[in-house]
């Protein structure tokens, strides 16, 4: 079983990132450009989370798949997900922040378990919080590190192509920023395939 650390998830999110890196900018981009339309804009929102389940399984993402109708069946279990996970950690934060974060990381899980393994809202839930005990400082450290290792990509070739002209910086730093989110979904497919490993294809 694989263990999940810290290297592990910078590493696989750059891997996982860059590997899918135009599929989920066409993702977005129609994301974006759909997301004015009613009905379908929470389909395909739910889709965009299915690409980081599709992801973690090692899959290359089709940007397509986000308009697959089959994901609009989930839509009231994934305002209800959403809504719990909101409600929870608004009331942790009323306790001096700490159990807000510490919630938000436990339940932060749900809403890929829900897609994946088609889970009640409470159900996902109660498995994100089993699956992320004892490794929420590894997840909250992986993922600030990797913001970090990415900010500071972006500052060097910004200030390297400054020095060959103010326009190529602004070119380069503006690459670095495009590539920030499919790497930081990189990373998050990672920590979801490695915390579900031991539930097997289906719960």
């Amino acid at each position: 079983m694989t263990e999940l650390t810290v290297s592990g998830i910078v590493k696989q999110g750059f891997a996982i990132g860059i590997k899918n890196l135009a599929s989920l900018l066409l993702a977005a981009i129609l994301w974006v450009l759909t997301i004015w339309i009613p009905y379908l804009n929470v389909g395909t929102t739910i889709g965009i989370v299915s690409i980081i389940v599709a992801m973690s399984k090692g899959t290359v993402v089709s940007p397509l798949t986000i308009f697959d109708a089959k994901y609009r069946k989930y839509i009231g279990e994934f305002f209800l997900v959403l809504a719990f996970v909101q409600i929870g950690t608004m009331i942790g934060f009323v306790f001096m922040v700490i159990p807000g974060i510490v919630i938000s990381i436990a339940w932060g899980q749900a809403i890929y378990l829900l897609v994946d393994k088609e889970m009640t809202p409470m159900e996902a839930i109660k498995v994100s919080n089993q699956i992320t005990y004892g490794k929420k400082w590894t997840i909250v450290l992986g993922t600030l590190l990797i913001g970090i290792v990415l900010v500071i990509i972006i500052y060097i070739l910004g200030f390297i192509g400054g020095l060959i002209g103010e326009t190529v910086g602004a070119v380069l730093s503006f690459i670095g920023a495009v590539a920030f989110l499919p790497i930081v979904m990189g990373a998050y497919a990672h920590i979801y395939g490695v915390l579900t490993e031991q539930l097997g294809p289906a719960v």
